[in-house]
């Protein structure tokens, strides 16, 4: 499934022209992404290639980002994936809330292409025993990126954007729904 990101309108960078993502579901409650940037690719402002591991505060720089909840459910999690290979995986008991490191999380395996025009990284998400996720039942998925250009403009894109200002956490982000046959 290909789903096309959408930049929030007070976004200043506009080096990036396009995100989207490819969802796969190589067995069940694992979630392979494939996001794609396109647009001027010199003209990002990306990390550094480091060791892969848990790392906090990626989001302030290039980062990609996914949230996933039940359908019925408070309780959301937050993956962030940067292009250094560097990730974080957060759960959240509502709304901004009870944020703790999801321990023990497996290495989503962040890797990255790159050529003038074009940014893929791909990552691949465990979900299977995470609480509130399970896997008779429909998931809230919101898909978002934070892309930072050299001159340090941001531009902030996402499946769906509330109103005002951008954030990724707000239930309106959480805009596709997967289905436990979509998953399967």
């Amino acid at each position: 499934m290909r789903l096309t990101l959408q930049r929030h309108g007070e976004s200043q960078g506009t080096a990036a022209k396009a995100v989207e993502v490819e969802l796969a579901w190589p067995v069940p409650g694992t979630l392979a992404l494939t996001y794609v940037v396109t647009g001027d690719v010199a003209a990002l402002k990306l990390p550094v290639a480091a060791a892969g591991g848990r790392t906090d505060e990626l989001w302030k720089h290039t980062c990609l980002e996914a949230f996933v909840g039940g359908a019925d459910e408070e309780v959301y999690y937050e993956f962030n994936l940067a292009p250094s290979s560097q990730w974080a995986a957060y759960g959240f008991s509502g709304y901004r809330e009870g944020m703790a490191p999801l321990k023990p999380f497996d290495d989503p395996g962040v890797s990255v292409e790159a050529t003038a025009d074009r940014l893929v990284q791909r990552a691949t998400l465990d979900l299977s025993d995470l609480p509130g996720l399970r896997p008779d039942a429909h998931w809230r998925l919101a898909l978002t990126a934070v892309i930072e250009q050299r001159d340090g403009l941001k531009s902030y894109w996402a499946l769906a954007h509330p109103a005002g200002r951008p954030d990724f956490h707000h239930a309106d982000g959480f805009s596709q729904i997967l289905t436990p046959a979509e998953r399967a």
